[in-house]
């Protein structure tokens, strides 16, 4: 009997190791929508899937975790976004959150303010954050549009973090590159976007 507990006590040392181990490693969380989470494709043809992918065949240390979720807002993704960092510890943080509250109309400065505290809070635990925009279709408004695209770029400015303006600034152009419903890209394109998402990261992996 004593035989058995002082394995099963080594054997749950040994996990809680692993676990360690695990949560020590260094780590890009990618924080997104249904563009990053891979909506209507496999998830290992995701653009995040794929820089998992890149990082390893170049030797990099880090791990890839997307916490993306198809249809979320800024608004959900700051409310678990602290239990996100807490659970991941990431070193970097790809932030690509914005699309759904442009296409439903929210209020810009909400949105800001929701981007703001989320990279802030980042900061505050040490990552380094890219932030990633999104532009919206004409008939939302020139207003309203102009609005939108500045909120990344001033909000990249004051918080001195960097920006890629617009994820899919690669394939926006080309209806093949998007599925039936014209929001969403295909597998195929999915390269074309990780490409564009690299240049942008590449200076916060150092």
């Amino acid at each position: 009997m004593f035989k058995k507990f002082i394995s099963r006590c080594f054997f749950l040392i040994l996990f809680c190791c692993s676990l360690a181990v695990s949560a020590a490693e260094p780590r890009i969380l990618v924080y997104g929508d249904s563009l990053s989470a891979g909506f209507g494709i496999g998830v290992s043809q995701s653009w995040p899937a794929l820089l998992g992918q890149r990082l390893k065949a170049n030797g990099s240390s880090l791990t890839v975790t997307n916490a993306s979720i198809s249809g979320e807002t800024t608004a959900g993704g700051r409310a678990r976004f602290g239990a996100a960092l807490a659970q991941f510890k990431p070193a970097v943080v790809i932030l690509a959150l914005g699309a759904n509250d442009g296409l439903r109309g929210l209020p810009v400065a909400t949105m800001k303010d929701n981007l703001g505290f989320m990279v802030a809070l980042a900061k505050k635990q040490g990552a380094r954050v890219l932030l990633v925009g999104m532009h919206l279709p004409p008939n939302y408004g020139p207003k309203y549009t102009l609005e939108f695209d500045a909120a990344f770029r001033d909000l990249a400015r004051r918080e001195k973090i960097a920006l890629l303006p617009f994820l899919l600034e690669p394939v926006a152009l080309d209806q093949n590159a998007f599925q039936a419903d014209g929001l969403h890209p295909t597998a195929a394109a999915q390269t074309l976007i990780l490409d564009h998402v690299w240049n942008a990261l590449k200076p916060l992996l150092g």
